[in-house]
């Protein structure tokens, strides 16, 4: 028995994408998601710092 034989055979390579054209909806569209990445990421980096959100209020134990 060879040692090359066994195991999982190699993919072949898929074919490389071709660049589409992007028209100026495309493009606004990305813009929009960056935005709104930058934003996501700021509102993390805010909400990192703070304790939780839902305290609750007062917990109450469940002896008397």
């Amino acid at each position: 028995m060879s040692g090359r034989e066994g195991g999982k055979k190699k993919p072949l390579k898929a074919p490389k994408k071709t660049n589409k054209e992007m028209d100026e909806d495309d493009l606004a569209y990305k813009q929009k998601q960056k935005e709104e990445q930058k934003a996501m990421e700021a509102m993390k980096a805010k909400a990192s710092g703070k304790g939780p959100l839902a305290s609750g209020g007062i917990k109450k134990s469940g002896k008397k």
